[in-house]
C-alpha cells in the first residue's frame, strides 16, 4: 500500500484527517464517544458552555500563582545552593518523581471516583505546600534540604491533580469542544505564564523569593472557588467503570496495542525528559551565562509565554484530532529551535528566540495532547491521560539532574544544545520503532512540493 503524507500538513487540515493515518491501526475502528470535529463555533466555542467559563476564570487565576512560584522556587534554589545547577535539577526531578511514579494511579482515580472532589482535595493539598514553602523563606530559615522535601510533596499532589484534571475537561466543555477547551486551557497557561514571571521578578526583587511563593498558595483558592461554584447537573460525566483486578494494566494494554497513542506517548517522553526544562535552563543562563537579576529572569519567562500563548491560540482553532505526523515534525522543530537558542550569544538575542521557542514547544504539546485525549475511549481517559503525562512530566526526574550537571560542569548553554539534541534523537528513534513494528518504509520526494510516501512492505 502506499499513502501520500505531505510535510506541510496543518493540525486543522481536514481532508487530511478524513482518512486514518497508516500508524494508527486502533484509531480506524477508535472511540464512538470521539468529540465530533469542532467546525462553526470559533476559537471560543468552549466558553459557551457556563461550566468551563467558571473553570477557565479559577484556572487563570491559579496559573498566575503556578509560574510565579516556579521562577521563584528556582531563584530561591539557587540563592540557598550558592549557584548550583545540579541542586536545581535535583529540586525539579523531585517535584516531578511521584508523577513517574504514581500517575497510573491518580489515572485509575480519576476514572473510579467523582473528578471534582478530586480536585478540591489535590488543590487544597498544593495550596498548603506553597504555604510552607513560603513562609519557610519569608522566615529565613529555609535551607536546599526544605527547598527538595516541599517540591516532593508538591509533585505526589500533582501526581493525582493532573489526570483528573485533564479528564475533567471533557465534563466541563462537553464532548464536542474537547479540541477546542484544550486549546483554551493552553491559552489561559500561558496568559499566566506571561504575567506571573514578571510579577514574580518584581515580588523577588523587592521582597524575595518568599512572598512570590505564598502568593501561589493564596491563588489556589481561586480554582476551588470555581470547582464548588459550578453546576453539577450542566457537568457531562462519563460512566465509571466497575471495580476490578487489573484496571491500571487495562490501561497499558490499551495504549501498547494502539500504536498511534504509543507514538505520541514516546515522542512526549523525550520532549518532556531532555527538552521542557525551561525553568532550570533560563535560570540559569540568566544568572550565570549573562549575569542578570531576578527581573531580568522574569522578564525571560514572559517573552517565551509570548510565543507559548500565540501557539495555544492557534491550537484553540482546532477542529480534529491532530495527526502523528504533525506531532513529530513539530517535536523535531522544537528540537532544532532548543538547540539553536543555546547557541546565543547575548541576553537580548537568547530573549528574542524564546518567543519561538515558546511558540514550537506549545504546538508540540497541545497537539500531542489533543490527539491522546480525542483518541482514547471516555472510560479509559483518565488512565490514558496519566499514562500520557507520567511520560511528559514523569521522566524529568532523570532528565532535570542530567541537565543540571551538564549545566554544572560544561555550561548552561550546554544545557539547551544537549537538551534540544537529546529530543531530536529521541523522536527519530521513536520513528524508527514505529517503522519497524508497522512494517513501513518512508521515500521523501521534494516535488510537486516536500512530502513523504509511506509504503507497507
Amino acid at each position: 500500500m502506499s499513502v501520500r503524507s505531505d510535510l506541510a500538513d496543518s493540525p486543522t487540515d481536514e481532508a487530511a484527517a478524513a482518512q486514518p493515518e497508516v500508524d494508527e491501526a486502533g484509531a480506524a475502528r477508535a472511540d464512538a464517544e470521539q468529540p465530533a470535529a469542532e467546525t462553526r463555533d470559533g476559537m471560543f466555542a468552549a466558553l459557551g458552555q457556563p461550566n468551563y467559563r467558571i473553570y477557565f476564570a479559577g484556572a487563570f487565576v491559579s496559573n498566575i500563582g503556578t509560574w510565579m512560584q516556579r521562577v521563584a522556587q528556582d531563584w530561591l534554589v539557587l540563592e540557598l545552593s550558592h549557584g548550583s545547577a545540579l541542586a536545581v535539577g535535583v529540586t525539579t526531578g523531585l517535584q516531578f518523581l511521584p508523577m513517574l511514579l504514581l500517575s497510573p494511579y491518580g489515572g485509575l482515580i480519576a476514572d473510579r471516583f467523582d473528578k471534582r472532589r478530586i480536585l478540591r482535595v489535590t488543590q487544597a493539598w498544593l495550596a498548603v505546600c506553597a504555604a510552607v514553602l513560603g513562609l519557610l523563606a519569608v522566615t529565613g530559615v529555609a535551607q536546599t534540604w526544605h527547598v527538595f522535601v516541599v517540591a516532593l510533596a508538591f509533585g505526589l499532589g500533582t501526581a493525582f491533580d493532573n489526570p483528573a484534571r485533564q479528564a475533567f475537561v471533557s465534563e466541563v466543555a462537553g464532548k464536542a469542544h474537547i479540541a477546542n477547551a484544550i486549546g483554551l486551557n493552553s491559552a489561559n497557561f500561558n496568559t499566566g505564564r506571561i504575567i506571573g514571571p514578571a510579577l514574580a521578578g518584581l515580588v523577588i526583587a523587592a521582597f524575595g523569593s518568599g512572598w512570590a511563593i505564598l502568593s501561589n498558595s493564596i491563588t489556589y483558592g481561586a480554582m476551588i472557588l470555581a470547582l464548588t461554584l459550578m453546576n453539577s447537573s450542566l457537568l457531562n460525566r462519563v460512566e465509571k467503570p466497575p471495580r476490578a483486578k487489573h484496571q491500571i494494566r487495562e490501561g497499558m494494554s490499551y495504549v501498547w496495542h494502539r500504536t498511534d497513542l504509543l507514538l505520541i506517548l514516546c515522542v512526549a517522553f523525550f520532549v518532556g525528559t531532555f527538552g521542557m526544562n525551561f525553568q532550570m535552563t533560563s535560570a540559569l543562563m540568566a544568572q550565570q551565562q549573562f549575569h542578570k537579576g531576578p527581573a531580568e529572569y522574569g522578564i525571560l519567562g514572559t517573552f517565551m509565554a509570548v510565543g507559548s500563548l500565540t501557539g495555544a491560540l492557534l491550537a484553540a482553532r482546532r477542529r480534529v484530532r491532530p495527526r502523528g505526523r504533525f506531532v513529530v515534525l513539530m517535536a523535531l522543530a522544537f528540537a532544532g529551535v532548543e538547540v539553536v537558542a543555546g547557541m546565543m550569544p547575548t541576553y537580548a538575542t537568547y530573549a528574542a528566540i524564546l518567543p519561538l521557542l515558546g511558540l514550537v514547544a506549545l504546538l508540540t504539546l497541545t497537539a500531542a495532547n489533543a490527539s491522546v485525549q480525542l483518541g482514547a475511549p471516555g472510560h479509559l481517559r483518565g488512565r490514558v491521560m496519566a499514562l500520557y503525562m507520567m511520560v511528559l512530566m514523569g521522566g524529568t526526574p532523570i532528565g532535570a539532574p542530567l541537565l543540571g550537571w551538564v549545566g554544572e560542569v560544561f555550561g548552561p548553554r550546554w544545557t539547551l544544545i544537549g537538551g534540544g539534541a537529546l529530543t531530536a534523537l529521541g523522536v527519530l528513534a521513536t520513528v524508527a520503532f514505529v517503522m519497524h513494528r508497522e512494517h513501513l518504509r518512508i521515500t521523501p520526494h521534494l516535488q510537486p512540493r516536500p512530502n513523504l510516501e509511506v509504503h507497507g512492505v
